[in-house]
């Protein structure tokens, strides 16, 4: 049985890691906005143990759920620390860009996980766009190819730019789709090939 908001959110203080981290998995498949200050809390104790970084990376995913803005100072802050488990910036990135967006849109919070230059990082917020189906800028979007385009065909950081960009405009966008469908990995070959059938049938 799925445990209820009021369950989870009281998991979030158990003895055990495996058992925060499913209460934080469950805190995120709610979105629950109620839960933001209860997970901060959480994660801020949490982040002090490495051993615990899956439950930390949980926490942050549930925390970009659930849209609780008063997270962004100390999530920026994380994601400027270099960190051996690269799944933080993955799920810090992600977080900070759902966080940031819906008052900045996504060019701001976009840009500056590219500033920051942690590949995961920017990772999560190219991953971010992707799902939340963004409206990028051509300013933006060429920013986002200008980084992209040197890296090496092996890269899968061109995985999640290769599934959101059906949507995104510019004449560089059709060239990079076909770049990454002729690249040697299949998953980024099969999302940029989608992404060139939707693009032409608009």
């Amino acid at each position: 049985m799925a445990l209820t908001l009021e369950d989870a959110l009281n998991q979030l203080s158990d003895r055990s890691s495996a058992k925060r981290r499913s209460a934080a998995k469950r805190l995120r498949k709610l979105a629950d906005s109620t839960s933001g200050p209860a997970l901060l809390q959480a994660l801020q104790l949490e982040i002090a143990d490495s051993r615990t970084w899956e439950t930390q990376y949980e926490m942050i995913q549930a925390i970009g759920a659930c849209g609780y803005r008063p997270a962004l100072e100390f999530l920026s802050e994380l994601a400027h620390q270099p960190t051996e488990f690269s799944a933080l910036h993955l799920a810090l990135g992600d977080s900070i860009v759902r966080l940031r967006s819906p008052e900045e849109g996504f060019a701001a919070p976009l840009g500056w996980c590219l500033d920051r230059g942690y590949p995961l990082l920017i990772d999560g917020s190219l991953r971010a766009v992707a799902v939340l189906h963004a409206a990028l800028d051509i300013d933006t979007v060429n920013r986002v190819l200008e980084f992209l385009d040197p890296l090496d065909p092996y890269d899968g950081l061109r995985y999640w730019a290769a599934v959101a960009a059906a949507e995104w405009p510019g004449d560089r966008v059709g060239a990079f789709l076909e770049s990454c469908m002729a690249g040697p990995r299949a998953d980024v070959a099969d999302a940029a090939a989608t992404s060139l059938r939707i693009r032409n049938q608009v």
